[in-house]
């Protein structure tokens, strides 16, 4: 099993081996993807799921002007 670490160092399971990974993104993945999402000039898709937002959500990260040199 490959587990990748967070930034604080610890263990993440990848979002593609969650078992509820296929379920509708929570309410707070929408909040914080559509506020990345304004950041970031990207499009907002609200037919993801979790496994899928939280991926978007590295991604966005990592090109928000406000997130990307933490």
């Amino acid at each position: 099993m490959d587990d990748s670490r967070s930034a604080d160092g610890a263990l993440q399971k990848d979002p593609d081996e969650w078992k509820t990974g296929d379920e509708p993104m929570t309410a707070a993945q929408r909040s914080y993807l559509e506020t990345l999402c304004r950041d970031t000039g990207e499009q907002f898709d609200d037919t993801l799921t979790k496994a899928e937002a939280s991926k978007r959500i590295d991604e966005l990260r990592r090109q928000s002007p406000r997130l990307s040199g933490e």
